[in-house]
């Protein structure tokens, strides 16, 4: 077996982490972008704040999706990611509990599952971090 294989089994989930956050935060700016008229009916928030959102989401979507298509994986890279995800989990839940971006009931719950599959991504990115190190 050699180095190359070794570090590539070893990235595989941590990879497969990142990758599934891309896709998932990718296609949900995409979402908020083209559709943020209608999605804005249906969940609460502004128009205009679902596109800034829908831009940050698709660029964050990006630079994540790049992560994991790098042949070594920065840890500390990854430790933002899981950072950020983390920051992003806080605040959905803040912003339901405070009511500061009115959300509809589906758009209170929209949010918290968002927060729950956001936790979930950077739950299995730090899995997919240990795994790296340990291996």
């Amino acid at each position: 077996m050699t180095a190359v294989s070794v570090t590539t089994d070893r990235l595989r989930f941590l990879r497969l982490a990142l990758t599934a956050d891309a896709v998932v935060t990718g296609g949900n700016g995409l979402v908020y972008l083209a559709f943020a008229g209608p999605v804005s009916g249906l969940l609460g928030p502004d128009a205009g704040l679902l596109r800034g959102i829908g831009v940050f989401l698709l660029v964050y979507g990006a630079a994540v999706g790049l992560l994991a298509t790098r042949r070594t994986i920065s840890p500390a890279a990854t430790k933002a990611v899981i950072a950020l995800n983390i920051i992003w989990t806080l605040g959905s839940v803040a912003a339901v509990v405070t009511g500061a971006l009115d959300f509809t009931t589906i758009g209170a719950i929209w949010a918290i599952a968002q927060a729950l599959t956001v936790a979930g991504f950077a739950e299995l990115q730090i899995m997919g971090l240990r795994k790296a190190r340990n291996h």
